[in-house]
């Protein structure tokens, strides 16, 4: 079947490429962009004869996020040794993995990309990344905001070669930088020799991370070429890493340009026409209104954003044993449009961001679960800010160790793990998992010794035998949360209820439950979570309830509670989760 852009469609992308350049410029990029898409299509029809009319995303679907050398064994390639851990233990629980950048990399983990489109050998190659996709979905890391200093971009760069003289943004040191939102703690621009002398190229995140220059329609055409490079691998969700910072104007925060705005909805719009079920994830740790924005009019440009202000407000809530914030909140979420998902995740390979909780919290109400978090071993990195003073910017910690209590009992240990897990579970929206959660993994401080780095206690690597020794061992605390993980995701993918585009509705019953209801009619599901040390009674009005013939059923204790006087009373034991039918 040949593929032709209708001509709708061809007016959407030149009045995106006018609105990011200029008129004439965008006149002249468009005729090779068209190539450009037409050729790609034609090349994989197959991403375009995917089921259109079937809802992209249900209640079957989670995430587990994970770096390609998570899960380590001597007798195979990492990415083999998490396709056969995942394919035997979790290919019941959950749907899609998503592996961290895999690519060839310089620093960051991975976030400092040298060559977008190989495998990392020390990881294993793309037919290892294929066979993971004969069992899950899958989501890739797009790091295009930046590229690593020893990428050969930035090699020609360097070299003053061809089109890649503007692959980078080269600024006066001399100008006001005062208004650029800075998230790290380190210069903005990084002096670099070239064949024309020295430059100052900008670098937002580490003299190794270069920022690209979109200004350069050569360098745009070769992102959007990656892009599409991902779905053609088999990327079902495609994350916009650090994608807010994309677009810089001197003079400005440069974040949140429109111009970036404008890119993100340029992707969406190729997406739909050659790839239109691959979804785009944009991840921008910052307070709730400005992350929402990348939804743009909810056809536009984001298919999910990350639900930052959930992992500091959850961690917030159990903290006080107090759901009062999280319930309001919660209660204040617009409505999202059809297609539009939350991605709720508690734990990442980051730490928790604590400016999404920036008018939610006091900042006397952060500082007390910095120190909380301290005082459990955890660390805190810092932002600089306009003043040149320096505020926390996130909390570096397993979200293990900063919820639970090492002080109590391992059964309460648990219970109070696993109830934090629950509200991400059970909210409306798209759960991340991170790896180290599912496993309940504790602080790696060896990590932070070795590298000096703050977020390495939450990255640790791990030995195939030995994680599989501890998973197999009676009463061990990773056991019993792997066990407890694994039966929550298969309740959840099992109940209509917790479709990410099922209704939700929060109610307030007491300062020390959070509680919600989701679905409707008998597929209605209540969720509760008993956030305290507290043993607590929940009076529950029966016209919440579709039939109060029936009794209720905990889908977790198996439990089950009748009707009684127009109401339904539960005693929650301390961290307790209920989730009724």
């Amino acid at each position: 079947m040949v593929f032709e852009i209708p001509k709708s469609k061809k007016e959407i992308l030149k009045k995106k490429l006018k609105f990011i350049y200029d008129q004439e410029t965008a006149e002249e990029f468009y005729p090779e962009l068209e190539s450009f898409i037409h050729d790609f299509a034609e090349k994989h029809p197959e991403l375009r004869e995917k089921n259109k009319n079937a809802a992209r995303l249900s209640e079957k679907d989670s995430v587990v996020i994970c770096y390609g050398d998570h899960i380590q064994a001597e007798d195979e390639n990492p990415l083999q040794s998490l396709n056969n851990f995942f394919e035997n233990h979790l290919k019941e629980s959950i749907s899609t993995v998503h592996i961290l950048p895999f690519f060839p990399y310089s620093s960051d983990d991975g976030f400092s990309v040298i060559d977008y489109k190989e495998v990392n050998p020390d990881f294993g190659q793309w037919s290892d990344v294929e066979d993971i996709r004969e069992n899950f979905s899958l989501m890739f890391d797009a790091v295009i905001n930046h590229i690593s200093a020893e990428s050969e971009w930035f090699k020609k760069y360097k070299k003053q070669q061809g089109k890649y003289q503007d692959y980078f943004i080269e600024a006066d040191p001399e100008l006001d930088y005062s208004d650029v939102t800075r998230p790290r703690a380190k210069p903005l621009l990084t002096e670099v020799e070239t064949a024309a002398g020295k430059k100052h190229v900008w670098t937002t995140f580490s003299p190794d991370q270069i920022d690209l220059n979109y200004e350069s329609t050569d360098l745009m055409l070769d992102i959007i070429e990656v892009l599409l490079f991902y779905a053609a691998q088999g990327a079902e969700i495609i994350r916009l890493d650090a994608i807010a910072y994309l677009w810089k104007e001197i003079g400005t925060s440069c974040i949140h340009l429109p111009e970036t705005h404008k890119v993100i909805q340029l992707f969406k719009e190729i997406f739909k026409l050659v790839a239109p079920e691959t979804l785009i994830l944009t991840e921008t740790n910052v307070p709730h209104e400005e992350n929402i924005s990348y939804f743009g009019n909810g056809v536009d440009e984001a298919d999910m954003v990350y639900n930052f202000t959930l992992p500091p407000l959850v961690l917030y809530s159990f903290l006080k044993g107090d759901s009062t914030k999280l319930t309001e909140w919660a209660n204040s979420l617009e409505e999202l449009d059809q297609g539009n998902y939350f991605f709720n995740f508690l734990a990442s390979h980051d730490g928790v961001g604590l400016r999404p909780v920036e008018g939610i919290l006091s900042e006397k109400e952060i500082e007390k679960v910095v120190d909380k978090v301290k005082a459990k071993g955890g660390l805190v990195s810092y932002k600089t800010n306009s003043d040149g003073s320096k505020s926390p910017y996130e909390l570096n910690v397993t979200y293990v160790d900063a919820v639970r209590d090492k002080e109590k009992d391992l059964k309460t240990q648990v219970a109070q793990f696993m109830a934090s897990q629950s509200i991400m579970l059970s909210m409306q929206g798209v759960p991340g998992i991170y790896l180290h959660s599912l496993l309940g993994s504790e602080n790696y401080q060896e990590g932070v010794e070795e590298s000096g780095a703050n977020r390495r206690i939450n990255r640790e690597k791990l030995d195939r035998d030995q994680l599989l020794a501890e998973l197999n061992e009676k009463g061990s605390f990773r056991k019993k949360v792997f066990d407890q993980y694994r039966k929550l995701l298969q309740i959840r993918k099992s109940n209509q209820a917790f479709s990410p585009a099922a209704q939700q509705e929060i109610f307030n019953l007491d300062s020390r439950i959070f509680a919600l209801q989701r679905g409707e009619g008998s597929e209605k599901i209540t969720a509760l979570t008993n956030l305290s040390a507290e043993e607590v009674e929940v009076k529950l009005p029966g016209e919440i309830f579709v039939d109060s013939k029936q009794c209720l059923n905990d889908l977790i204790s198996g439990q089950e509670y009748e009707l009684k006087k127009e109401q339904v009373e539960i005693t929650l034991e301390p961290y307790q989760i209920s989730w009724l039918k």
